[in-house]
């Protein structure tokens, strides 16, 4: 065979090489963790705060601040003093993370713990053959009134909070129980991710993106967060019925998600 032939050959094959190593390390990075997103503009709203919060809802990667489109949810509600509030007609579309998303403006008129929460429209995710829908709340308080915390708003999967999910400092820990059709989840794999709104940290390596935890036989988990900002908690388990895509019925990711606001310590 030719010098040339061979010369050629052997480069070839040598990027081939390169080509492929390449591909097995880029699948050997974590992949970035959805989270459904519920965000009010306060938590923890006091007499003299502004009674009219902004919450918006949306769908992203929120460490890596990676948006992906959300169509208007089929439910957003609100669960306060015992009664649940149709919002979605309140809903204006708007944008996080230049990506289409979901927000409202609702008056806090008396004292309570609201409950914000939707489901939203089954997401098709080609990369992993997979339907996702992620029950996603949040929880504020007002006035003082800070009983019912814990109550379930009764979704079909949730993270029901066993700490308060708001006055925290950071540092302190959040512990929670997943619950799929009202019944807890043994060994639940739960995903915890920061929100980086500012985006202006970074992860010491791809691992630390995303922290995966198991909650334990009786499905409670606990995480202590280092950090001041929306923490996300998503428990994730499959659905036990599938959804079409084209003519194929394709499996259903389940997310219970909730967000929970840490603080720091104020000077005086």
């Amino acid at each position: 065979m030719p010098v040339v032939f061979l010369f050629l050959e052997d480069f070839f094959m040598k990027r081939i090489k390169t080509f492929l190593f390449t591909l097995m390390l880029l699948s050997a990075v974590p992949a970035l963790a959805h989270y459904g997103m519920v965000i009010p503009s306060d938590s923890m709203v006091m007499q003299d705060d502004e009674r009219t919060i902004k919450v918006s809802a949306s769908f992203s990667h929120p460490f890596e601040m990676i948006g992906m489109d959300l169509e208007k949810p089929k439910v957003f509600s609100v669960l306060a003093n015992g009664k649940t509030e149709d919002l979605l007609g309140s809903l204006k579309q708007g944008k996080v993370m230049a990506h289409t998303a979901w927000e409202t403006d609702y008056q806090i008129k008396r004292p309570g713990v609201y409950m914000f929460y939707m489901e939203p429209q089954p997401y098709w995710e080609p990369a992993e053959d997979v339907f996702i829908i992620h029950y996603t709340k949040t929880v504020v308080t007002s006035f003082g009134d800070d009983e019912g915390w814990d109550a379930e708003i009764g979704l079909k999967t949730e993270i029901v909070p066993l700490s308060k999910p708001y006055g925290l400092y950071a540092g302190n820990v959040f512990r929670g129980i997943v619950k799929m059709d009202g019944k807890a989840v043994p060994y639940a794999e739960v995903e915890v991710e920061y929100y980086n709104a500012e985006n202006k940290y970074e992860a010491p390596t791809d691992y630390m993106v995303t922290q995966t935890l198991k909650a334990d036989a009786d499905g409670v988990f606990i995480y202590a967060a280092p950090k001041a900002g929306w923490w996300g908690f998503a428990a994730l388990n499959e659905a036990d019925f599938k959804l079409k895509q084209g003519e194929e019925e394709k499996g259903v990711e389940l997310g219970a998600v909730i967000w929970v606001k840490f603080e720091d310590w104020k000077t005086k």
